[in-house]
């Protein structure tokens, strides 16, 4: 990128929204949002929620990908902020330790050194908010990435499906506590949210917000399989009101899984809790989100509905797999004019 670089978004004239600081500041830097202590659930507050729009957010969500345009220098700042936001994962049944620890170099130095002389981008420091892992390979992730401010984030309570006993899923949140994750990925049973069981949900999580002492919880709400945006608001408000530090939409698992109306039900949720507690509760989509297009529409959504706040990464993050290597590639084509094949940017 070049000197006169503004971290930016086009819109035609209308209006630019500021990202400053060209999206490198490093996330260590960035203090985190103090933690979300939950209130009592309230179901009287639920009722009120009841009611959702979804023609009226699969519009609203359309709407936002058409009015905005992000463009050349303001567009590869927009991707290294993306890069920040990122929670590099493969949590595939074939994973390993070896795999792990390259998923981790990976993450310390997502690009390569010609791409960062070309963007001018040698003195920041960009990399991912964090590495998810499966829980046997969380004191490895730890390991691999000690001192360079990236969090280790484990995925827990019988990851993708929840349907482990109680007892068995808090005992490996601790463990994975011990270990040194100091983020907990979890998954509720999507029954109690088909069956309305708010008392049990709200229950379970709390006792999952308890068992990560100080790491950050974040509740992955499987929105693929909750039938309904009304279904997936108040799942979203009942994972908050028990504790919860984010929420977020999948495990990346399911038939669908990240949509933007699902995303915009879920942070108008986020907003409400905001308003009524003061507590700002962070987002993370996840599942699908493969291109660099589709991380600055949810990056536009996020700037539209919660401000500009909510792009840092202890508020906002992405679930991804595949996203990095299409980031790479556009960053490559803004610096050269080419797309460099796929198989240059090994994930690990």
């Amino acid at each position: 990128m070049t000197g006169k670089t503004r971290d930016s978004i086009s819109t035609g004239g209308a209006s630019v929204y500021p990202l400053p600081n060209a999206g490198l500041a490093r996330q260590r830097e960035t203090p985190r949002e103090p933690r979300n202590h939950g209130m009592p659930l309230d179901l009287g507050w639920l009722e009120t929620m009841r009611y959702v729009n979804r023609s009226a957010l699969e519009r609203r969500a359309a709407t936002l990908t058409k009015r905005r345009s992000i463009k050349k220098d303001n567009q590869a700042a927009w991707l290294l902020r993306a890069i920040a936001l990122m929670d590099l994962t493969t949590l595939s049944s074939d994973d390993t330790h070896e795999r792990v620890r390259r998923l981790c170099a990976k993450a310390r130095n997502p690009l390569g050194p010609e791409l960062i002389k070309g963007l001018g981008i040698e003195e920041a420091d960009i990399h991912p908010a964090a590495v998810c892992v499966y829980h046997p390979f969380v004191a490895t992730a730890v390991a691999a990435l000690q001192g360079s401010g990236i969090h280790v984030a484990a995925v827990s309570t019988a990851f993708p499906h929840g349907l482990a006993p109680l007892e068995t899923r808090v005992a490996e949140i601790r463990a994975s506590v011990a270990d040194g994750a100091d983020e907990i990925d979890v998954v509720i049973p999507r029954g109690l949210v088909l069956g309305a069981h708010w008392e049990e949900l709200y229950e379970e999580i709390a006792r999952f917000r308890e068992a990560c002492e100080d790491a950050h919880l974040k509740v992955i709400l499987g929105t693929g399989d909750l039938s309904t945006l009304r279904n997936v608001t108040l799942a979203s408000m009942v994972a908050m009101m028990a504790g919860a530090d984010f929420i977020k939409t999948s495990t990346g698992k399911e038939a669908v899984n990240a949509t933007l109306p699902v995303g915009l039900a879920m942070v108008r949720a986020i907003r409400a809790y905001h308003e009524r507690t003061g507590v700002r509760i962070g987002f993370k989509p996840a599942g699908g989100i493969s291109t660099a297009k589709a991380a600055l529409d949810w990056m536009i959504l996020i700037r539209e509905e919660l401000g500009r706040r909510w792009l840092e990464p202890d508020l906002f993050r992405f679930g991804a797999s595949s996203l990095l290597t299409d980031i790479e590639r556009q960053l490559e084509h803004h610096v050269t004019g080419r797309y460099s094949a796929s198989y240059h940017h090994a994930m690990a």
